[in-house]
């Protein structure tokens, strides 16, 4: 396992490695967004990119170690929505990932009143009740309970909380949303409200 990929699961990424070309163009279809070393030992880098984007619009961070001004025009005239020049620090490549998902996951429409027996949130008084009783939550412990409750059956990205909850204020790293998470558990007095779905991100239960 390399560095950067051991690097980016330590941060919550779920990386999924070609070592070629030829292997990158089979898997990508699968991958919420390419991060593609444009130095293969296969194929030409920018002509992988030129058929990423011919068939799909997964966003594409290039990597390159050609410096030229030249070569970056290049790359993101192939289509690729940013590039990298070698050697970059494994924090701006985080920020400039998570810009690109902010920029193409579209916003969660929200309702202002949810009633999941015996839960009821508010939006208008921002209240939660639990068989009527008023539970005393955080800002964000709001939002977050809200976000997962306007979609109940729905399993919820790890990246789409962050953004929709946190926006740009904070850039999430470790375990923020899991101690937000945890914390709604004990205050709700059940761990089976927010169920974790491993590897992707949180959904409401069912009570």
């Amino acid at each position: 396992m390399s560095e950067l990929a051991q690097g980016l699961r330590r941060h919550g990424y779920r990386v999924e490695g070609a070592a070629t070309g030829t292997k990158a163009l089979q898997v990508h279809r699968n991958a919420d967004l390419v991060l593609l070393d444009l130095d293969l030992p296969d194929l030409d880098g920018l002509e992988v990119c030129r058929s990423i984007r011919a068939s799909s619009q997964t966003p594409v961070i290039a990597v390159t170690a050609r410096e030229s001004e030249l070569d970056r025009v290049l790359v993101l005239q192939a289509g690729a929505d940013d590039c990298m020049t070698k050697p970059y620090g494994i924090r701006e490549l985080m920020a400039r990932m998570d810009a690109i998902m902010r920029r193409i996951q579209p916003q969660w429409p929200l309702e202002q009143v949810i009633e999941h027996w015996p839960l009821r949130i508010d939006v208008n008084s921002r209240e939660v009740r639990l068989d009527g009783r008023l539970i005393e939550v955080t800002r964000k412990e709001f939002d977050l309970l809200h976000l997962l409750a306007s979609w109940p059956d729905t399993v919820i990205p790890r990246q789409q909380l962050t953004a929709q909850v946190w926006g740009d204020s904070v850039p999430l790293r470790g375990r923020t949303i899991d101690t937000h998470v945890s914390s709604l558990r004990s205050k709700l007095g059940s761990s089976s409200w927010i169920v974790t779905v491993r590897g992707v991100g949180f959904r409401l239960g069912n009570q």
